[in-house]
């Protein structure tokens, strides 16, 4: 399957101008038909707290959009966005749109970032899930849901072995970055695909990395600071193929 991660420098809280970098980006890269398309976290806002501007209800334009993007390029589009739940509550999360531009799929971020509070603001998810995306088990996490590695490894006894990670992280900790996806791609024997946004944004700088790592823990793909798309291809065969070689998945015990 041919992916592409679109790299995006988010101008803070302007969801129209957004809009149009991700049309440009697309329109350079052309996806595949069949390919799989993935955007940053809040990727039409940037990562704001301003519920009022970020939290869409009754009409949701962010998804509008991404469900005209899956059917204009016949691809899988994964993308961040600000869902509303039942009782009213935001939260911030991953959908999946087919190529017919059907939403089938939606994962809420598990860990909200303590350091500025996202808590208060998004309803934290409660349940890790897969997505069935041609022949791969994908599991969606967001930004800080990268650190902790015991939900990677129960998507992957779900069946799992392809993550996409979608993310606002900042140029601070991007060292953080490459370690921990490198690790989860390494200890789940599954390719991982990272997304980060780049630029600035009132609070703090973003340094790219996007980054695709293959089960061995191989580096494939990787942006600078600049906003780009990565693009690679993956094959199911290199997963199964390896963890036959080294089966040190079947090893893991859950005391």
């Amino acid at each position: 399957m041919r992916i592409y991660g679109i790299q995006l420098d988010i101008v803070w809280e302007d969801k129209e101008a957004n809009f149009q970098k991700v049309e440009s980006l697309l329109e350079q890269a052309r996806p595949e038909p069949g390919s799989l398309v993935v955007l940053p976290e809040m990727f039409a806002t940037g990562f704001s707290m301003n519920l009022r501007l970020t939290q869409e209800r009754r009409r949701r334009i962010t998804e509008d959009r991404l469900e005209k993007w899956a059917r204009q390029y016949d691809v899988f589009f994964v993308a961040g966005v600000v869902r509303t739940v039942v009782g009213g509550a935001a939260t911030n999360a991953a959908v999946l749109f087919d190529p017919r531009g059907h939403l089938v799929g939606q994962f809420a971020k598990l860990h909200p970032f303590p350091l500025v509070n996202e808590g208060s603001f998004y309803q934290p998810g409660n349940e890790i899930v897969t997505w069935r995306i041609q022949d791969w088990v994908v599991a969606p996490f967001l930004c800080y849901d990268l650190r902790f590695p015991e939900v990677f490894r129960i998507a992957m006894r779900r069946g799992a072995f392809f993550y996409v990670v979608l993310a606002n992280w900042p140029a601070s900790r991007i060292d953080h970055w490459r370690i921990l996806l490198r690790a989860r791609a390494i200890e789940n024997q599954a390719y991982v695909l990272g997304v980060n946004r780049c630029g600035e944004d009132p609070n703090t700088r973003y340094a790219g990395g996007s980054m695709l790592v293959s089960p061995r823990g191989e580096v494939l793909a990787e942006l600078g600071e600049e906003e780009s798309v990565l693009q690679a291809e993956i094959r199911p065969e290199e997963v199964h193929q390896y963890r036959q070689e080294f089966p040190a998945w079947q090893s893991a015990r859950f005391i």
